[in-house]
């Protein structure tokens, strides 16, 4: 039975910049519907976004870091950039015509293998488009689709249209959206002008512009003449060559005469809300048209734009399906997990449920139930306002911390959240750090019995009632939300449900601080060597290095 190798790594028009349009690359090799390796290219090269997989793929390869068997399918992930690989010396590469029209097959392509082990080996090779590379990115941790389900991709970009949408029924599956209809509104988060502009971001650091969007629209608020405005004014995409317009029809119409870049500014703070209430309502409103027609029962929903917290607190609220399924690599890097799921469908087999824990390429310890005295040192540790950096097993996939590449701290002062975010990882002031709860306190603070299965993930925000706002004053954001991840059993994370259980029951705390292990502009810590250089550099109190706690001498 052959193994599922699948690259996420097409070559992005521009190599001269860095980081590119295309950006996250990743591979994932898959057995009988099982990931048994997976890595992050960002993790390896520790360069964050990165998008240099035809340069580092012959060495990965060659050194053995993953152990790809002879009998191996190999499927690439393609973009709207091309569908065409070949490694930095022309020992891996593949090739594919693309599709005129959005299929539901993986193509078959040519490719060639000049390594050690297949010594010059012409191979059948597929290849998978980046619509259903991220909507199979579901499968390994929800399982099999279930009948009568809607599938939406929504990215920045993709093969042939940045929005897909796809219905499900008896294992086939049918195409019901192909388009850019919705891009000027992914804009907002990856390339207008005027959004770069209102944060004082370059443009060549768009891939983080989304993140910082987000955080800082919570400051503002709805202002309807704005939008309406925004809109006359196609939202001011050309900024950067067009500021007088923008700075003389905002003094016209609205009397403003601050400064571009300045982040106390409501006005600014305003558009900011504008923009992205204008994105949830575009994207809400084609996804209920969806609906009206299909009436499904389930989605499935993946892509860089399902890291939109508020719009997937939305959707779930609106309550238009019996369940909403986002997968924790819901951006590109999963992409090399979808193709490599989607594969192993067409194969026959049947995809097994996983955890998120699975950058492992580079990492062999495999955590079990802690003992005790580990979690008595972490606690006497935490309640002393110690920051510590959590390092175990092998790391999350995508972009969220989930208790095994996480920085962890008392959640109840917006002080030790600022030290955190500000001096030790370097964030800008306005940017939310979030909590890690077990289920039954995430309830009580929230008030809500039922929590979706998106907060395994960290994929929602919830309202914080009044009363427990001050306890948990250091991840509740300006807006009276956090961003909770939820912790239900031991087996999701063994340390984090035993650290969590035994400060509730002995004293009283309800949660904790988890942001993810890397300073600003870095990728998450891989390796323990980096989780000790970095835990020493960001100034952290003491990193747990899988069962050992270090902790620093202070100066």
């Amino acid at each position: 039975m052959n193994a599922t190798l699948a690259i996420y790594g097409i070559q992005d028009r521009n190599n001269l910049g860095y980081p590119g349009y295309v950006h996250d690359h990743s591979l994932c090799l898959m057995q009988s519907g099982e990931v048994k390796q997976y890595l992050q290219l960002e993790r390896y090269t520790r360069k964050k976004y990165d998008h240099q997989m035809p340069h580092h793929l012959e060495t990965i390869l060659n050194k053995k870091l993953v152990n790809i068997p002879g009998n191996c399918d190999w499927v690439f992930v393609n973009s709207f950039v091309g569908s065409s690989f070949i490694s930095k010396n022309g020992k891996v590469r593949f090739d594919t015509l693309p599709e005129k029209q959005l299929g539901v097959q993986a193509q078959e392509g040519y490719g060639w293998l000049e390594l050690e082990k297949w010594q010059g080996k012409p191979i059948k090779t597929y290849s998978v488009s980046h619509e259903l590379a991220h909507v199979f990115s579901c499968l390994p941790f929800f399982g099999e689709f279930k009948d009568n389900s809607l599938l939406i991709s929504f990215d920045g970009g993709a093969s042939l249209g940045n929005f897909a949408a796809f219905h499900y029924q008896n294992r086939e599956l049918r195409v019901l959206a192909c388009d850019w209809d919705l891009r000027e509104f992914t804009h907002f988060f990856n390339a207008n002008g005027l959004s770069f502009a209102l944060l004082g971001v370059s443009p060549k650091h768009h891939n983080s512009l989304a993140g910082k969007l987000m955080g800082f629209a919570a400051y503002g608020r709805y202002h309807p003449e704005i939008i309406q405005w925004l809109e006359e004014n196609n939202y001011f995409f050309d900024y950067w060559t067009q500021k007088d317009h923008f700075h003389e029809s905002a003094q016209q119409r609205f009397g403003w005469q601050g400064k571009m870049g300045d982040l106390t500014d409501s006005f600014l703070q305003d558009i900011a809300f504008a923009f992205q209430y204008i994105f949830q309502q575009q994207f809400l409103t084609r996804l209920q048209t969806l609906q009206q027609q299909l009436k499904a029962d389930y989605l499935y929903y993946a892509g860089g734009c399902a890291l939109s917290i508020p719009t997937n607190r939305q959707i779930v609220r609106n309550g238009w399906f019996k369940e909403v399924y986002i997968p924790p690599c819901c951006n590109d890097s999963g992409l090399s997990i979808g193709g490599a799921a989607f594969l192993e469908w067409k194969k026959q087999h049947k995809v097994k449920l996983h955890s998120p824990y699975l950058n492992n390429v580079g990492t062999t310890y495999n955590p079990t139930k802690p003992n005790m005295s580990l979690i008595f040192q972490l606690t006497e540790a935490i309640l002393q306002d110690k920051i510590i950096g959590i390092f175990q097993g092998s790391g999350e996939v995508g972009p969220r911390a989930l208790g095994n590449r996480s920085i962890v701290a008392l959640p109840h002062s917006k002080a030790l959240a600022k030290k955190i975010s500000e001096d030790c990882k370097k964030r800008e002031w306005y940017r939310p750090i979030a909590p890690i709860m077990l289920a039954r306190n995430a309830a009580l603070v929230t008030g809500q019995t039922s929590l979706s299965h998106l907060a395994d993930y960290m994929l929602m925000d919830f309202e914080i009632l009044p009363q427990y706002q001050e306890a948990l004053a250091g991840v509740v954001h300006v807006n009276g939300t956090a961003r909770i991840q939820v912790i239900r059993d031991s087996s999701q994370n063994p340390l984090m449900f035993y650290l969590l259980t035994h400060l509730e029951k002995q004293h009283g705390i309800l949660a904790l601080i988890n942001t993810s292990f890397n300073a600003q502009g870095e990728p998450i810590v891989h390796t323990q060597a980096q989780a000790l250089a970095s835990g020493q550099a960001m100034g952290l109190d003491g990193v747990l290095l899988n069962e050992k706690l270090v902790l620093f001498e202070q100066s």
